[in-house]
């Protein structure tokens, strides 16, 4: 008999996870990541980790299977909070949910699973695996998920082989009602608990006042830029080759603030992100304002008006060579090689068709279309119908 361990978090997907494996005969575990213990930043009183843990015992009671709970809080300050605020210092925005999974959940929590004896490790992510023969070698897939409202692939972006060999994802084929109604069917506690939001663990975190603990708020100010200010009318030379090209239509335009009016001030550039709207504490404009950039260096914030400012959107972006990773190694591009893929810059994000272009020093997405706020530190991930094969951090 395989032996899996669940990874309980007090939420219906990986009750209902844990149950599935358990009728298709697994002898299953169930161990609860605590990961967080500084309460003085979620928003809420009541202690959203004791609730769920409790939550999750009482699942693994009720399905009568073995239960505990581990203490990841060391791992996830050092690789995940840490990580947070060295990217916010240099005015990147991080996902620190695709993080998680790489560096937790299917990494530190994956080796005490597996030194329990376990066979496999299985989330309630809503995403699949399948495998398929490549020249003879064993290749994992990581399929989305098949409720495409709430298909979870994304987050899994970073994984490798190894990881996804001994991964299962027991919901990936159900949609989010089937999962609440097979909950409800076998009594579970956590039938109608709402999905949780917020850092992968952490709860509900105030991002400014966590981040207030480490980067001191200094003042700075909020400058407008007009629509039709000449930088974004700059003519790229002839004859570029198809890299220079490419560079041209990913890089940052050069702000300065003497290009636009002062319309604000704020409490410092590495609390905003592009596309951020809310939070800016400007009135009497006429429309609303976007962050079209930020500069941590000069502390400024780059604003326009409407979502179809023109600072807002870009072609093309770069992923550094050591940040490009391949879930489907053997799908890898070589240097000046290209592909055709969908891919997207953020989670919910509807798929966009793009192609790839690898190069020396790293890897061009140019997408057909436009996108708007394309954020340095997320992850843009890139699909073959419903495959994720690979993905990177935007830089």
């Amino acid at each position: 008999m395989k032996r899996v361990v669940v990874g309980l978090s007090g939420g219906v997907d990986s009750s209902v996870a844990a149950y599935l494996l358990q009728q298709q005969g697994y002898e299953v575990i169930g161990l609860f990541m605590k990961n967080w213990h500084d309460d003085s930043v979620t928003i809420s009183n009541e202690c959203p980790w004791l609730e769920d843990s409790n939550d999750a015992l009482l699942v693994a009671e009720k399905l009568g299977i073995p239960f505990q709970t581990v203490d990841l809080s060391e791992e996830y300050k050092e690789k995940i909070v840490d990580y947070m605020f060295n990217e916010y210092e240099k005015g990147r925005t991080p996902n620190p949910d695709v993080l998680c999974n790489r560096e937790i959940k299917f990494d530190v929590f994956m080796k005490i699973a597996l030194s329990l004896g376990a066979d496999y490790v299985a989330t309630g992510h809503y995403c699949q695996k399948t495998e398929i023969d490549v020249n003879g070698e064993k290749v994992y897939q990581l399929i989305a998920g098949a409720d495409t409202n709430k298909d979870q692939s994304y987050f899994l972006c970073q994984l490798s082989q190894e990881q996804l060999a001994k991964s299962l994802f027991p919901i990936g084929g159900l949609t989010k009602p089937e999962v609440r109604e097979i909950a409800a069917e076998m009594d579970l506690v956590t039938a109608e608990k709402k999905d949780s939001q917020g850092l992968c663990f952490i709860g509900k975190v105030r991002l400014p006042e966590f981040l207030q603990q480490k980067l001191q708020p200094k003042d700075g100010l909020i400058v407008q830029i007009d629509k039709n200010d000449p930088i974004y009318n700059s003519e790229k030379s002839e004859d570029l080759s198809v890299e220079k090209e490419l560079e041209f239509e990913s890089q940052r335009l050069p702000y300065a603030p003497t290009m636009g009016k002062v319309v604000g001030k704020h409490q410092g550039a590495h609390y905003f992100t592009i596309g951020q709207r809310k939070g800016l504490n400007v009135g009497g404009t006429t429309d609303p304002l976007f962050i079209i950039a930020t500069d941590v260096a000069t502390n400024t914030i780059y604003t326009g008006l409407t979502s179809q400012h023109p600072g807002l959107f870009k072609k093309a972006l770069f992923i550094e060579k050591s940040e490009v990773h391949w879930i489907r190694t053997d799908l890898a591009l070589k240097n000046g090689e290209q592909m055709e893929v969908m891919a997207r810059i953020r989670y919910r994000q509807p798929l966009q068709k793009a192609t790839l272009h690898q190069f020396e020093g790293g890897m061009y997405i140019h997408f057909d279309e436009p996108q708007s706020a394309i954020t340095e530190g997320q992850f843009a991930a890139w699909y073959l119908d419903n495959e994720l094969v690979g993905s990177g951090v935007i830089s």
